[in-house]
C-alpha cells in the first residue's frame, strides 16, 4: 500500500496507517481528542459525541488533571418537576461510576452541599472515563442511578435542591 504525500513527497498525516496509530495511541492513553497539525494539514480525531467537553482521564486518585473544558458539562442541570430542584444528567451513554475506584467514597452523597464546580460522578463510555461537573450549586436531595448502572444521554442522575 502506497502511503500518502503531501505536496513536498514527506509523509502525510492522513496516511491511514499513521489514523490507526493514532486511535490506538487514544485508546491506550484513554485520550478523548487529538489534534495534530504538519505544514499546511490538520488532523483532528475526537472520541465521544460532538459538543462533549474534552477530559483527559487521569487513572484514580485524581490530582490536578490536565482538563479543557469549556464552561460546564454537558450534564447541565435542568429543571425538575418540583420548581425548587434541579436534575443532573448523564452527558453521554455509557456506566455511571459514583466513586474513583472500587475501594473509594463515592463523590458525593444525599445531604452534601456542592458548588458548580464539583465532581459529582464519572461517566465511562468506550473506555473514557469522564469526570462529570455538577453544573449547579446546591444540596443533593436524591441520587437516581446506583453504581455502575447503565445510562443514557441526559438520562436524570442527581437531584440538587437550589441553593
Amino acid at each position: 500500500m502506497a502511503k500518502a504525500k503531501n505536496e513536498t513527497g514527506t509523509d502525510s498525516v492522513f496516511d491511514v496507517k499513521k489514523i490507526r496509530e493514532l486511535i490506538e495511541l487514544m485508546q491506550d492513553h484513554e485520550l478523548n481528542e487529538v489534534d495534530l497539525k504538519q505544514a499546511d494539514q490538520r488532523i483532528r480525531l475526537r472520541r465521544g459525541p460532538e459538543g462533549q467537553p474534552v477530559t483527559y482521564a487521569q487513572p484514580a486518585p485524581v490530582a490536578a488533571a490536565p482538563v479543557a473544558a469549556a464552561g460546564p458539562a454537558a450534564a447541565a442541570a435542568a429543571p425538575a418537576a418540583n420548581d425548587d430542584t434541579f436534575t443532573i444528567d448523564s452527558p453521554t451513554i455509557g456506566t455511571f461510576y459514583s466513586r474513583p475506584k472500587p475501594d473509594a467514597a463515592d463523590y458525593i452523597k444525599v445531604g452534601d452541599v456542592i458548588t458548580e464546580d464539583t465532581i459529582v460522578c464519572i461517566v465511562e463510555a468506550m473506555k473514557m472515563f469522564n469526570e462529570i461537573p455538577a453544573g449547579v450549586s446546591g444540596k443533593v436531595v436524591e441520587i437516581l442511578v446506583k453504581n455502575e448502572d447503565p445510562v443514557d444521554n441526559n438520562k436524570p442522575l442527581f437531584r440538587i435542591a437550589k441553593s
